[in-house]
């Protein structure tokens, strides 16, 4: 499969040329080219329509792994406005598969801060404004970049399946020690990155819709947020636990 990767050099977009490249043929695409690459590589602003459009051009499916936070104009540049490109392009060359990421305050934000307990994809979205300091508009202009895709699939034969992440972490990265905290919403980058390639694995027509929403989360014991349906739909088994946070071992 012909796999455009927008956003390829991010946080997250690196994993997710690893755990596809064995499996698909791809094409990389970002404002930061790669340090060094066997892919093709091409500057795409998400603020473009016609580089967003012209790097879909041949390829079989979409993966947006691009994202800005801080900047309010340009956060809504690339997460909201980038939305409406992308899948504009799915649209004119005819892509069905698309995988759109975010966070999980797309549908819990403020408001369901209080709740401890198994919280699944389908309750009320509710993102929140989340301006923090006036000037980070991340989780609304997320939240209406998936309300554009979600549009697009109402009106075309296209299929996306949104994967909803929070506190992103590298097991082997020299930051993550053992004793520190975790969000009750957490995944390595790795067990993230797989989801990716799951999603372009599953077969379309097993999908309850042609919009879906799936949390990738690493099973952790509260269970405030469910990942239940991302392992029954896409196959999703965590391998990064974070045990090492959350057991807590006292010797006697």
């Amino acid at each position: 499969m012909n796999v455009l990767i927008l956003g390829g050099t991010g946080n997250l977009g690196p994993f997710v040329v690893n755990a596809l490249e064995p499996y698909h043929t791809l094409r990389v695409t970002d404002v930061n080219p790669p340090e060094d690459t066997a892919h093709e590589f091409r500057y795409v602003d998400m603020a473009s329509m016609t580089q967003v459009v012209e790097a879909a051009e041949g390829m079989d499916a979409i993966v947006n792994c691009s994202v800005l936070r801080e900047h309010r104009k340009i956060a809504f540049d690339v997460n909201t406005l980038g939305s409406y490109h992308m899948m504009s392009a799915a649209v004119t060359h005819g892509i069905k598969r698309v995988i759109n990421t975010g966070p999980h305050a797309i549908l819990t934000g403020p408001t369901y801060d209080n709740i401890d307990f198994m919280l699944t994809e389908e309750i009320p979205p509710h993102s929140g404004v989340d301006l923090v300091g006036g000037d980070n508009p991340y989780s609304i202009s997320k939240s209406l970049g998936q309300e554009i895709c979600k549009v697009f699939t109402e009106n075309f034969d296209v299929h996306v399946m949104c994967l909803l992440f929070c506190g992103l972490k590298n097991p082997e990265h020299p930051r993550f020690f053992p004793g520190r905290d975790v969000t009750p919403f957490v995944v390595s980058v790795r067990d993230a990155a797989e989801a990716c390639r799951l999603g372009l694995a599953v077969d379309l027509k097993s999908l309850p819709s042609k919009n879906e929403v799936f949390y990738i989360t690493t099973d952790i014991p509260h269970g405030k947020f469910s990942n239940a349906k991302a392992k029954r739909i896409l196959g999703f088994a965590p391998n990064d636990k974070f045990e090492v946070v959350w057991h807590k071992v006292t010797d006697h």
